[in-house]
């Protein structure tokens, strides 16, 4: 018989069977709930799928990975973006007389994409490449030299244990319309009940949003247009998304990308000038560049279009004069002609602009860099305006982190881009404030690349349904059970450890 010393606390004692019992129950219901969390979770990773597309631009080349889940989800898996790597140095057309350096090119970027797909995935991961413009006006220049480039960059990609689905160049049509499927995709726009919009504060339309995009090489504008008769047949795609038909206009304008535009508008300015000294109203006051006449002669879109002059070098003085740049990009479109009952430039036709627009690729690395994105259309004239103003050395030594090749070029890149906008695809004030300028929805990029994989899948179907261990309700009730008895058998744990004076007596 134990002694209790008076003024001291009674001692405890605690069953011995009973601390078994629940040990044992609180360690199978903890193994259980476990259990029940990894098995699920670890069926889902286990069934991803994977998909790789290059995107060979004319000024660079971009390598994205995509991941979705195997099984379906009211017909379609809901793809993310989960690895993009920027290939170093220029665009594959730029190896047109090294064509084996092309291929070489991409080898760091393949090299990463091995490193993020699971090996047991590889085999049946696909991998695309698609060459745009660039690659479009080369095959005009030189098609032996062209269909080189994509043999040696077809063989590099065939080294990789992907399985691997070509290398092509894309149309401008295509590069438009996998844009504006890429969009609408990410938004949510053709099936809400499954893709739920991902930027609802800033798309507010109920229907699809247009695309526009800029490259270094050409432009493009897709949209559906508002019950519109569509006048030129070529400009037409149809699409039958999601249980929904969808005749979609999209045209692509070849040498109006902001880098062949230069071009023109160089070419345009010099003609039958005199002298090799060209002041320049697009660039910095300040600035100087000395440009090679046999580059613009060579050129497919300026070859031909000017007699060769007498020098063989331009060099090109800045003055940033807002107007007068203007005045200098106008003469590259033809706003006259027009064989339609409406059009944009050099007669092609365009409906009127209908809903919202997402704005890409350098229409949103331009605006960016110029803080107008969300700006209104006369404000963004203005900060457009004052940035080309500045000296070139004050410009310099604020953007001291940025290439000088681009630096220079955004002021040109700026005017371009309202005079696109607004002379062009006759976007006013009232509307500006629809056109969104996006480099991300979410966090995939914006371009025709996941389109593109989007369309050459299926639209992702699940080539084998798999089926999870446990249904939803069945995975759910578990969940709660298991929590339930981990929660019951901690709270019996503490009161036989800690037990309150109403439950000391029977231990006394």
């Amino acid at each position: 018989m134990d002694t209790i010393i008076p003024g001291s606390k009674p001692r405890r004692r605690f069953p011995s069977k009973s601390a078994l019992i629940l040990g044992l129950l609180l360690g199978v219901a903890l193994v259980g709930l476990i259990a029940v969390i990894v098995a699920q979770n670890h069926a889902t990773r286990k069934n991803n799928k994977y998909g790789i597309v290059l995107d060979a631009g004319s000024s660079h080349t971009s390598m994205y990975v995509y991941q979705w889940p195997a099984e379906k989800a009211n017909d379609t898996g809901i793809v993310k973006q989960v690895e993009v790597c920027e290939v170093k140095g220029p665009g594959i057309s730029s190896y047109a007389h090294d064509a084996e350096k092309a291929g070489m090119s991409l080898k760091q970027c393949m090299d990463r994409a091995k490193a993020v797909v699971p090996a047991g995935k590889s085999q049946e991961t696909p991998v695309y490449l698609g060459a745009t413009a660039g690659m479009r006006l080369l095959r005009m220049q030189n098609k032996d030299a062209a269909e080189k480039v994509l043999s040696e960059v077809e063989a590099a990609l065939r080294l990789y244990p992907f399985s691997f689905q070509g290398a092509r160049i894309l149309s401008g049509g295509e590069e438009g319309a996998y844009g504006w499927i890429t969009v609408n995709y990410l938004l949510g726009n053709f099936k809400e009940s499954i893709l739920p919009r991902l930027l609802p504060h800033i798309f507010s339309s109920r229907g699809t949003t247009g695309a526009l995009d800029l490259g270094g090489a050409s432009t493009q504008i897709t949209f559906v247009p508002d019950q519109e008769k569509i006048e030129s047949q070529g400009d037409i795609v149809n699409f039958y998304l999601y249980g929904k038909n969808y005749t979609v206009y999209t045209h692509s304008f070849l040498c109006y990308g902001k880098d062949q535009a230069l071009r023109l508008k160089l070419v345009k300015d010099i003609q039958g000038k005199l002298s090799e000294r060209y002041p320049d109203p697009c660039f910095h006051p300040g600035y100087k560049r000395t440009v090679k006449v046999s580059d613009l002669l060579t050129n497919p879109c300026t070859a031909g279009t000017f007699p060769s002059p007498s020098f063989l070098n331009i060099e090109v003085e800045g003055t940033g004069n807002y107007e007068n740049c203007q005045g200098s990009i106008q003469r590259i479109f033809n706003l006259t002609h027009c064989p339609y009952s409406k059009c944009s430039f050099n007669g092609i036709f365009l409906p009127p602009v209908q809903g919202e627009f997402a704005a890409f690729s350098a229409f949103y690395y331009v605006m960016d860099f110029l803080n107008v994105t969300t700006a209104p259309m006369d404000e963004a004239v203005q900060k457009i305006k004052a940035f080309c103003s500045k000296p070139w050395d004050e410009v310099k030594a604020e953007f001291p982190g940025v290439k000088e090749k681009y630096l220079s070029e955004y002021c040109f890149a700026g005017v371009y881009i309202m005079l696109l906008l607004g002379k062009s695809y006759h976007f006013t004030e009232e509307n500006w404030s629809y056109i969104h300028f996006l480099g991300k929805i979410g966090n995939s990029d914006a371009g025709w690349t996941l389109g593109y994989m989007l369309n050459l899948t299926n639209m992702i179907p699940a080539e084998k349904p798999y089926t999870l261990p446990l249904s939803h309700i069945t995975y759910i009730s578990l969940l709660v059970i298991c929590s339930l008895m981990v929660a019951a058998l901690l709270l019996l744990g503490f009161l036989f450890f800690h037990q309150p004076k109403c439950m000391r007596k029977a231990i006394i």
